[in-house]
């Protein structure tokens, strides 16, 4: 295992302590550095390469301490910069092909537009009109992001199933509708799938030259032999 993988690993391990247990110091040295350990471990094996990434981990940073400050205001500003990354995380996926991969799969788009409306109408109404609105605008670049994930394969696939399930639990705290142990899971599902879609990047970028190989062994590759060479697996329906 990479060795800022490790730190990372270690980080959330604390962070989750640190809610469960209630030590605010623990929470405070560990969450801030969760995303930026994993912007320099996919800096250091990728360079620029996947800048709206690093850009989007950097907004999560920013997220991750607003989101740990008391008051509407700071709820409000962690979803304007957690809305930032998600878009940069989008951006990234359409730069590898998002729109073409699920053109031919409306059924999913459908689904994913589903659980949108069934997120807003369940949780605007208890937030009020001010962050009901940014919360309807947030989920709506979220399950955007979760969509487009899917053409880098499973991996990608699940961090972005994962983090629509730890945003949820954010939005029910946010609502009123608590319950024992929410705030720790949040920190399991959201780690979790910060760490599948950043090592989705790392490794679709491990595969690059190997498809480059095999185009020019093969210079007029079937349809699917161009999405598997392009680095994209086959995510879970």
């Amino acid at each position: 295992m990479p060795p800022l993988i490790v730190v990372f690993a270690a980080l959330a391990a604390l962070d989750i302590a640190g809610v469960a247990a209630g030590p605010p110091p623990l929470e405070w040295v560990a969450k801030p550095l969760l995303a930026p350990v994993l912007a320099v471990h996919l800096w250091r094996r990728t360079g620029t390469r996947h800048g709206p990434v690093l850009a989007g981990l950097g907004l999560a940073a920013a997220g991750d301490v607003a989101l740990m400050l008391p008051g509407p205001g700071a709820f409000a500003a962690g979803i304007a910069f957690f809305l930032g990354a998600q878009l940069c995380w989008t951006a990234a996926f359409l730069r590898a092909g998002a729109l073409r991969y699920l053109r031919s799969r409306r059924m999913l788009c459908a689904v994913h537009l589903a659980v949108w409306a069934v997120a807003v109408a369940t949780l605007a109404p208890a937030l009020g009109p001010f962050l009901g609105t940014a919360v309807a605008v947030y989920a709506s670049a979220l399950v955007t992001m979760a969509l487009t994930a899917r053409v880098l394969g499973r991996r990608a696939a699940w961090g972005g199933l994962v983090f629509l399930g730890s945003d949820l639990l954010v939005g029910l705290g946010a609502a009123g509708a608590d319950f024992p142990g929410r705030a720790a899971l949040v920190m399991v599902t959201y780690t979790l799938a910060l760490g599948l879609i950043t090592t989705a990047f790392t490794t679709a970028s491990s595969t690059a030259p190997a498809a480059a190989e095999a185009r020019r062994a093969d210079p007029v590759p079937s349809a699917e032999g161009r999405v598997h060479r392009a680095g994209v697996g086959d995510p879970p329906a």
